[in-house]
């Protein structure tokens, strides 16, 4: 694992003594105007909507969707031209538009709505539907019946993608057949996707003709494929970013609740064992008071700027700035608060090496995060000197492979990133449900009634509005919640700008927030980007 990690800090220092800091001629020659060519680490192995989630993945490019989200986060018409609630909030109904066709020349229909939700709630996807008991069709209306009110439904609905029931086979991931503003024209494994705009879509028609998706997932190769001119956009780290400037591109910073944070163990070793069998449980983090001491002691100002050249906000919780988020999560930086709430709880330094100790036991943890990932190693180590010097207690660094990291994080500390639309993310977080399950949702083993009361009212709320308070409670309520300020199963570090070389007049329209994910978080509203005369 640390041969690993130099490899990656071996990678990224070449590439910042090659690219140096003079200024690079970018631009070979001016593209044509209604094509770009897009950079792009994330191509997929197939764009099936019923085995994927809408918002960070092709949906918003190749299919409608019922309602989708705008650049404000407000839920707003799609394939739907109108929806309506019953008073109890059980009964959703959706009028579709009349105009809507796949790229086959078939009209979309009800039927075909009730056939994308009704397969993925009788498959194991990632997409969770459980909350629904019935959908039917109705001429042009879909009447979605719901088994008890769920104040998240509409928003899961913006990233259900729909497909038709009459091309839908074996074959459909590789040739997929949508109603969205792009169609699929070439797809070559692991290598491009071209995408060409559907000029049959229903709304807008998108000013950007085809788009190329080259695959590049190494920040090296980024960085060339903009410094020769070979792309028009591509996501770059903070380092490169800090330490590049490329003739005819701008710097594009898109502001993000893609967050990053210590997942600490909050039960004792011996606690369990997850449904994979791993043992659960850190006998040095389930101590609340040392969880809350280290997130105290930190200054996430200066991990911005030291872990990521100043490209970040300070990170308070999985949601920051969201509606749903509590603003008393913030807390200040104070390490004299910090030393006294881990004396008071009986951790001194008795062999005098720096290190607290508590009945034996070292004040002493790995940290692992995804090995590769530069972002996450360099947050995780600016966080740990400043611990160690402030606080005496030591978070040992390392990279770990995806493979092992699910087993591992139920068991120790691991750096994991989060971030997104949909508040339904906090329930999988923190509620006791998710404790031991085989995904990546709750590996600390939180578990408290209170929360668990909060995130039950506010997933059975009406509706988004009534829900907030209820959000708000679980982080917060004045006594307890899962914030720094209360039981702190999470330290919240960072939230990472998502950063890109964008080609000088590329105008890439407004984006939503972007959530965890740099990439299709981009792309998702591709339909208005234009290039500016």
């Amino acid at each position: 694992m640390k041969r690993m990690r130099f490899l990656v800090l071996a990678l990224t220092l070449a590439a910042l003594m090659c690219a140096g800091c003079a200024p690079k001629k970018g631009g070979l020659e001016n593209p044509a105007k209604d094509e770009v060519t897009i950079g792009f680490p994330d191509i997929p192995s197939g764009f099936d909507p019923l085995v994927t989630s809408g918002h960070g993945s092709c949906v918003p490019l190749l299919y409608s969707t019922l309602v989708a989200l705008d650049a404000d986060v407000n839920v707003v018409p799609d394939l739907a031209e109108s929806y309506a609630v019953s008073d109890d909030a059980l009964t959703y109904t959706f009028k579709l538009r009349s105009d809507a066709r796949f790229t086959d020349g078939a009209p979309v229909k009800a039927s075909d709505v009730v056939f994308s939700y009704r397969t993925i709630m009788d498959s194991a996807t990632e997409i969770d539907l459980s909350a629904i008991d019935s959908v039917t069709a109705d001429g042009d209306t879909v009447v979605v019946r719901l088994k008890h009110p769920q104040s998240t439904f509409i928003l899961t609905a913006t990233g259900v993608g729909v497909a038709p029931e009459h091309a839908y086979d074996e074959d459909f991931a590789l040739k997929p057949v949508g109603s969205g503003p792009f169609k699929l024209v070439q797809y070559d494994v692991d290598q491009q996707m071209i995408l060409e705009a559907n000029e049959d879509y229903y709304g807008a028609l998108p000013r950007i003709k085809r788009a190329v998706f080259l695959h590049m997932s190494d920040e090296n190769q980024q960085l060339m494929a903009a410094q020769s001119g070979q792309v028009d956009i591509t996501l770059t780290s903070a380092p490169l970013a800090a330490m590049n400037a490329i003739d005819g591109y701008n710097l594009l910073v898109e502001k993000t609740v893609d967050n990053m944070g210590i997942v600490m163990p909050t039960i004792p070793t011996g606690g369990g064992t997850s449904v994979l069998g791993n043992a659960m449980g850190n006998d040095v983090t389930c101590d609340a008071a040392l969880r809350k001491a280290v997130a105290y002691a930190i200054d996430r100002r200066q991990l911005c700027d030291e872990a990521l050249s100043g490209y970040a906000a300070p990170a308070y919780s999985e949601n920051d700035g969201m509606p749903w988020w509590n603003p008393e999560c913030v807390i200040e930086t104070d390490a004299v608060y910090a030393v006294r709430l881990l004396e008071e709880a009986g951790w001194t330094d008795t062999d005098g090496d720096g290190i607290r100790e508590k009945n034996g036991l070292k004040a002493s943890v790995p940290v692992y995060y995804f090995a590769g990932d530069s972002a996450r190693q360099a947050v995780a180590m600016s966080a740990a000197v400043q611990v160690r010097e402030k606080i005496g207690v030591e978070l040992i660094v390392e990279g770990m492979g995806e493979g092992d990291m699910m087993a591992t994080m139920v068991a120790q500390p691991v750096i994991l990133a989060w971030g997104s639309a949909n508040p339904i993310t906090s329930y999988y977080l923190y509620h006791s449900s998710s404790i031991g399950q085989d995904d990546w949702y709750n590996p600390e083993s939180f578990g408290s009634p209170v929360v668990d009361g909060y995130l039950d009212a506010a997933l059975n709320a009406k509706t988004l509005e009534e829900a907030i308070p209820y959000w708000q409670k679980a982080q917060w309520d004045g006594a307890t919640g899962t914030s720094m300020r209360g039981e702190c199963p999470y330290i919240f570090l960072v939230n990472k700008d998502h950063l890109y070389f964008r080609r000088d007049g590329l105008n890439t329209g407004d984006q939503m927030i972007h959530a965890h994910g740099a990439s299709w978080t981009l792309v998702a509203n591709l339909r208005d980007w234009y290039w500016e005369s």
